[in-house]
């Protein structure tokens, strides 16, 4: 997934350079949910990997 984000992250800034405004838009809030899914999905697995240690 992280490697999704870091795709449309790219996605949109070449988007940007090239003066495409409403794609580069479209690309990083893309990229930027799938990152706050990423962070949540990684602090979830944290949780429930140090429960079951203990």
């Amino acid at each position: 997934m992280l490697q999704y984000a870091l795709l449309f992250l790219v996605i949109a800034l070449v988007a940007g350079v090239l003066g495409f405004g409403g794609l580069a838009g479209a690309a990083s809030g893309i990229a930027q949910i799938l990152f706050f899914l990423f962070l949540a999905f990684l602090v979830i697995s944290l949780v429930v990997s140090l429960v079951r240690k203990a």
